[in-house]
């Protein structure tokens, strides 16, 4: 039997314990509101386009690609999570690319096969096919394509991100995992809970890896989590940010940080003279995209929690739509700016993190307090750092200093 075959029956393996954790999905379609786009490209990994355009979208606009988690569809997930509403207000091209049942059994986005993966190949290829073919079709502007996703859709995000730097100038990866987690079904299994620890240089290096010789500039990327999520764990989160900051040139000490409303604590890492990684940690939530139905953001429900509209940020961040309403990180008195509080910050081995009360053990791996990030092996031998951003509240970071 070939390999390719082997692996997409594992995808079908992996979906259909996906969808046992999940259940289906709560956002119903809405195709109608949406155009379904056939002969986009070659098309490698038989996934279905639909596209949303502005009535009066003017030349040269944006284009925002959306991949929804495993079990939901491409339009019920773009208009369910705001995306729809966002492009309306904002006057950007929305693409809702849809997997489907005969590529992987829960409609999950096969981001643990390499061949679905790579540049030029498989799911990734046909991704990258439905952006050219709106940026064609619409004249938009080819420097400003961007990419968000969900769960099995934000783990695609990363992927994507990483294969073609050149297309995609910055990405939302929400509850998803670091590009290069897995390579099969097993390791899946195992990036999505209990995460996978590696170095940042080790992350940053499989997306390097993707395009040898690529000089930049590299996409800028937003990472969503709750603290909360036990389907893929918030650790995720941690290596994330580590990957996307190592890639560009930074480390993962947060250099600004923001109170959000609905319990979203926003980081900012900086490189270059600008912020190339945010963080949005939403203390207490689960699997889920945030959305704010009060304000015609999304719909709440299953895997979409009633927190803040994660789509206005996103949007925001990649300039798309009006600054940020409630953004803390600009100083009150231009004239006279203030410095946030440093945050304790504690380097010890893991026996001496659970031994001080920052970290629990379960089944022999180290987590730490509050965010849940996954430490390692509970020894004297692994030291990790941890911050303690409010009392009683830990999360791993790459060092103290």
């Amino acid at each position: 039997m070939r390999a390719a075959t082997l692996l997409r029956r594992a995808g079908v393996l992996l979906g259909t314990f996906t969808l046992a954790l999940t259940g289906p999905s709560a956002v119903p379609a809405a195709a109608a509101d949406y155009e379904r786009v056939t002969g986009f490209g070659s098309n490698p990994g038989a996934l279905t386009m639909y596209r949303h355009l502005p009535d009066g979208l003017s030349a040269g606009a944006p284009v925002v690609l959306v991949l929804h988690g495993c079990t939901q569809d491409g339009p019920g997930f773009a208009t369910g999570a705001g995306w729809r509403a966002h492009a309306d207000a904002h006057g950007f091209a929305l693409v809702a690319a849809q997997q489907e049942s005969a590529n992987n059994a829960s409609r999950c986005f096969n981001w643990f096969q390499s061949g679905d993966t790579a540049r030029g190949q498989g799911e990734a290829l046909s991704l990258r096919q439905m952006v050219a073919h709106t940026v064609d079709a619409v004249d938009a502007d080819p420097s400003r394509v961007y990419v968000a996703g969900f769960s099995g859709g934000g783990a695609m995000a990363a992927s994507l991100l990483a294969a073609y730097p050149d297309v995609f100038a910055g990405g939302a990866i929400l509850a998803g995992v670091p590009h290069g987690c897995a390579t099969g079904m097993v390791q899946a299994f195992g990036c999505m809970n209990p995460g996978s620890d590696r170095t940042a240089a080790q992350w940053g290096d499989l997306v390097r890896a993707r395009n040898r010789g690529y000089g930049g500039p590299w996409p800028t990327v937003s990472v969503w989590h709750g603290t909360s999520d036990t389907t893929v764990v918030p650790a995720n989160a941690t290596e994330l940010v580590e990957q996307w900051t190592d890639v560009h040139g930074t480390d993962a000490a947060a250099d600004g940080s923001a109170s959000l409303p609905g319990g979203v604590t926003r980081r900012t890492y900086e490189a270059g003279g600008g912020t190339v990684v945010r963080e949005y940690r939403a203390a207490g939530m689960g699997h889920a995209v945030p959305v704010r139905p009060s304000e015609g953001c999304g719909t709440a429900g299953a895997y979409a929690a009633d927190v803040l509209c994660a789509a206005e940020h996103i949007t925001a961040d990649w300039g798309l739509g009006a600054t940020d309403p409630q953004d803390p990180d600009e100083p009150t008195d231009p004239e006279e700016p203030t410095d946030p509080e440093p945050v304790p910050c504690f380097t010890a081995s893991n026996h001496g993190h659970v031994a001080a009360g920052r970290a629990t053990v379960r089944y022999g791996i180290a987590y730490a307090v509050g965010s849940g990030d996954a430490l390692g092996w509970w020894n004297t031998y692994t030291v990790t750092s941890l911050t303690e951003p409010r009392p009683g509240w830990y999360e791993r970071t790459s060092g103290c200093g």
